[in-house]
């Protein structure tokens, strides 16, 4: 952001927080940097669109927080071995599933979600903590809460005595009274309440352990990511974030437990992100209605997934649709074309323009207001609890886009250095920073990742390139001969399949689209214009047939004459 960049400091940073309820100015704790850890991923498969969204939600947090200039430690973990009481064990099951040790296989899925997230443009957080690493600083923190008064032992567990933390349910709104024994745990009559949690687990046959003062055995769900938060961040820092359906219990039992290890703990923000639905259903694992990052971006782009995965604010649930999906790949296309436009056409200009630098260079009127208008824009929506909704669907990227468009017709005509060069340039410049803020600047060449993206058509669409040149070359043939319902037809079908053809001087091109669903009449107007080819086709066969006839003396002329009387 060029003029924004002196702003930037001085604007106010506002976010949702989950404990107040309510939208507060962002100050961190100390002047400048930011600590922020979030939950990741039980790694027993490969991840799905739900998590995809909870990374990049936290990935362009972190990118807009180094943007505004502070220095960020962004910790985001991997738990790496079950807790019973977590979700049935789902690694150690898995593992029992495939034959694999519960260890191996959870490594494999850890890497296989980095590789993920390198797919989708998250940047790597500054720490990538696994709990299987950090066993000691977990059993001294549950060491630290038991000599404070809040947990005790029982046949080699650990719970959590919840009686003790009087404001247990300060983050979900929850009365201890209220709460349901059982919730995500089997109800266990060796505990003082039933809503007490394990902080450690005892070792059962068959299952990998840790040695611990209370014997083998390994950490509970919850103890995980304070140990490792305070480890990492000590037991003040600025952000913590996760999905929505975290808040209770995980984010509660977090609360009360690392405040009843240090009377020092304090998380300044708690932020949630919405859950991807399915049918207006949570996509789950548990409940078998996901899709794997790895299924969505074989037929769709990296790229537009993650531009699907922003349409809505952060804290809203968002429902996977193929419709928005399709919409998001074309508003791809359609800006890193635009973008790779200007790119060829600024070409002869770019040594120049790297020389002016920093300089005070003249930019036309009307490209000064878009940049003012979508730095604005930019400013006025990730500043107010990170919106990113319609940031690139919205009027003043569009215009933007539109600027640039509407004058690289006269750009081309330019020789020399001109307050056009520099305004297109500085328009260029501005869209690829919110492009970049957003995690949304391809790593590549424009031409790359259009290429990429007609790939991804391709698939689709069910074709290869060689069929799409073959159908174009059919098309321009029926043309030539005025079989307009043909090549009609041609051009119809291709746009079903999210192929649109386009006309330019005397070649024909392809990019990718929204499928276009043809209806009964559009079906109808098909059939006629076919069915008035047919016809010319059979009246020239026709006459054709009838001037053989006359021409080889197939046809007795005098046998046409009446006979005179």
């Amino acid at each position: 952001m060029e003029e924004a960049e002196s702003k930037k400091k001085k604007a106010e940073f506002r976010l949702y927080n989950a404990m107040s309820k309510t939208v507060e100015v962002f100050e961190p704790i100390v002047p400048g940097k930011v600590g922020m850890y979030v939950c990741g991923v039980t790694a027993y498969d490969l991840s799905h669109i739900g998590h995809a969204r909870a990374a990049v939600v936290f990935d362009v947090l972190f990118r807009y927080l180094l943007h505004l200039d502070y220095e960020v430690t962004y910790v985001r973990n991997f738990t790496d071995i079950d807790d019973k009481e977590n979700f049935l064990a789902q690694i150690i099951k898995r593992a029992n599933d495939l034959g694999e040790d519960p260890l191996s296989l959870s490594n494999r899925f850890c890497e296989e979600y980095v590789a993920d997230m390198k797919n989708l443009g998250c940047l790597p957080p500054t720490h990538q903590p696994r709990v299987t690493e950090h066993m000691e600083n977990i059993k001294n923190m549950i060491t630290q809460i038991m000599e404070n008064g809040c947990a005790y032992a029982v046949d080699g567990d650990v719970n959590f005595a919840v009686d003790k933390s009087p404001n247990y349910g300060q983050l979900s709104g929850r009365k201890l009274e209220d709460n349901r024994a059982g919730e995500r745990i089997a109800v266990d009559l060796r505990k003082q309440n039933p809503a007490d949690f394990a902080l450690w687990k005892a070792a059962k046959e068959g299952e990998p352990s840790w040695d611990s003062p209370w014997g083998p055995g390994r950490p509970g769900w919850h103890i995980e990511c304070s140990a490792m938060s305070a480890h990492y961040l000590s037991f003040k820092f600025d952000i913590h974030g996760g999905g929505s359906d975290l808040i209770f219990p995980h984010h509660e039992n977090e609360l009360a437990q690392s405040s009843a290890a240090s009377s020092d703990s304090k998380v300044n923000f708690w932020v949630h992100n919405g859950h991807v639905t399915n049918n207006q259903l949570k996509m789950s694992k548990s409940l078998g209605n996901f899709f794997t990052i790895r299924q969505v971006i074989e037929k769709y782009h990296p790229l537009p997934v993650r531009m699907f995965l922003l349409s809505n604010h952060y804290r809203t649930p968002l429902n996977y649709t193929v419709a928005q999906i399709e919409q998001a790949s074309e508003t791809a296309w359609f800006i890193y074309q635009t973008l790779q436009d200007c790119e060829v056409c600024l070409s002869p200009f770019q040594e120049r323009l790297a020389k002016s630098g920093k300089k005070p260079v003249q930019i036309a009127g009307e490209a000064q207001t878009c940049l003012t208008k979508l730095q604005e824009e930019f400013n006025d929506k990730l500043s107010d609890d990170l919106n990113t909704s319609q940031l690139v669907t919205g009027r003043k990227f569009n215009e933007a886009l539109k600027y640039i468009t509407l004058n690289l017709k006269p750009l081309k005509k330019q020789k020399q250095m001109s307050p056009l060069v520099h305004s297109i340039a500085a328009v260029g410049r501005e869209v690829e920073s919110v492009l970049r803020i957003l995690g949304l600047l391809p790593t590549c060449s424009y031409d790359e990742v259009l290429q990429q993206l007609r790939e991804r058509a391709l698939v689709r669409a069910g074709l290869k390139a060689e069929d799409v040149v073959r159908l174009i070359e059919e098309r321009t043939s029926a043309r030539k001969n005025e079989k307009f319902g043909i090549s009609d037809k041609i051009r119809a079908d291709l746009a079903a399949k999210g192929i649109a053809l386009m006309d330019e001087g005397k070649e024909t091109v392809w990019k990718p689209c929204v499928p276009v669903v043809q209806g009964k009449w559009v079906g109808f107007v098909g059939w006629v214009r076919a069915s008035v080819d047919s016809w010319v086709a059979f009246k020239w066969i026709y006459r054709f047939i009838g001037w053989f006839r006359r021409v080889t003396g197939l046809v007795d002329h005098s046998t046409s004459m009446k006979k005179q009387p």
